[in-house]
């Protein structure tokens, strides 16, 4: 079975005030991903996903989406890699505030 990645997404645009965050919570729940997402003070949105490779991608996939009421400009995405101390202990997704 292929190794779980974890990639850091930084979503803007319309993302915030259109439950950008919620709408997220439920893909992730809905594909497996675990990880979070929370609003940054710029106006945009950052999410932390980890799971298998198919799986994130389909998650960035919905993130370039997002829910209706939304207007994704730009979803930039960062591979983290795995080190000693880095903590990959996510083992569900959540709304961060």
């Amino acid at each position: 079975m292929p190794e779980t990645i974890q990639i850091k997404l930084i979503v803007t645009g319309r993302v915030q005030g259109v439950f950008f965050r919620a709408e997220t919570k439920k893909a992730a729940d809905r594909l497996g991903i675990n990880g979070y997402v929370k609003n940054l003070s710029d106006g945009s949105v950052e999410a932390m996903i980890q799971g298998y490779p198919s799986i994130v991608a389909l998650m960035i996939e919905w993130c370039n989406k997002g829910p209706a009421a939304s207007k994704v400009d730009q979803v930039i995405t960062e591979e983290i890699e795995h080190s000693t101390g880095q903590s990959w202990a996510f083992d569900k997704f959540e709304i961060r505030y």
